[in-house]
């Protein structure tokens, strides 16, 4: 499992959009992650309520990568509620 000092907001959102999510608005997250002394907090609170900034994650290959982004959230270390919000919200068409 990754390390809370180790692993950065970039290696994550890179880890995001290998597993087929695609970031709209992409440069307004980075500047407000870049921003955040906690970006795991920062990015839980934008991919929740992103919308009116126009940050918005799609998921192109649904369902095939599901175990892919899960991965990819627990490598980062972010909680287990975390993860299935994400989910949910993709599939909801946040």
């Amino acid at each position: 499992m990754g390390s809370l000092s180790d692993e950065s907001y970039e290696e994550f959102l890179e880890s995001l959009k290998d597993a087929g999510i695609d970031i709209v608005n992409e440069d307004e997250l980075r500047a407000r992650l870049a921003e955040a002394q906690r970006w795991r907090y920062a990015f839980a609170t934008l991919a929740a309520n992103g919308k009116p900034l126009g940050i918005r994650f799609v998921n192109h290959r649904e369902g095939t990568n599901d175990a892919q982004i899960l991965n990819t959230f627990t490598r980062f270390d972010f909680p287990s509620q975390l993860q299935a919000a994400f989910a949910d919200s993709l599939k909801s068409g946040h």
